[in-house]
């Protein structure tokens, strides 16, 4: 059996939906012969008490940098979110990096910022976006 590529990954989330974000990390842990690397702002980073946003802006940055795959969850909320635009700019147009689109379980109203930007826009199930992510990253 061939070695199994290690996936570098951005998730772009919002920490008032954590649980969304704690949910997607385990389908990535809990994933057969799914090997990755979480690039994302944790929690208790200090970038998050940034004394402005062209430090956070480059903070984010910094982590997109070395990443195969920028993951972003596709709720509604994300249309409403300060960041969002930011990280998409930083994805698309300052790295070149795929953007794999994560629709929440039943949702009927999803963000289109993120979904136009998507080279893949998937359910909430672990296969498609793993198929998702194995099909796009760099």
């Amino acid at each position: 059996m061939p070695a199994l590529k290690k996936y570098q990954l951005f998730i772009s989330h919002s920490w008032t939906y954590r649980d969304t974000y704690e949910k997607l990390v385990e389908l990535f842990d809990e994933h057969p012969n799914f090997i990755w690397v979480n690039h994302s702002i944790p929690k208790d980073d200090p970038i998050h008490n940034a004394e402005n946003d062209k430090k956070l802006y480059e903070a984010i940055k910094d982590k997109m940098y070395p990443v195969n795959c920028v993951v972003m969850l596709a709720g509604v909320y994300s249309t409403h979110s300060k960041w969002i635009n930011n990280e998409i700019k930083i994805a698309k147009q300052f790295y070149g990096k795929p953007i794999i689109a994560v629709e929440p379980w039943a949702s009927e109203k999803t963000s289109q910022p993120v979904k136009n930007n998507a080279n893949a826009i998937v359910k909430w199930q672990s296969k498609s976006i793993v198929e998702a992510i194995r099909d796009h990253a760099l």
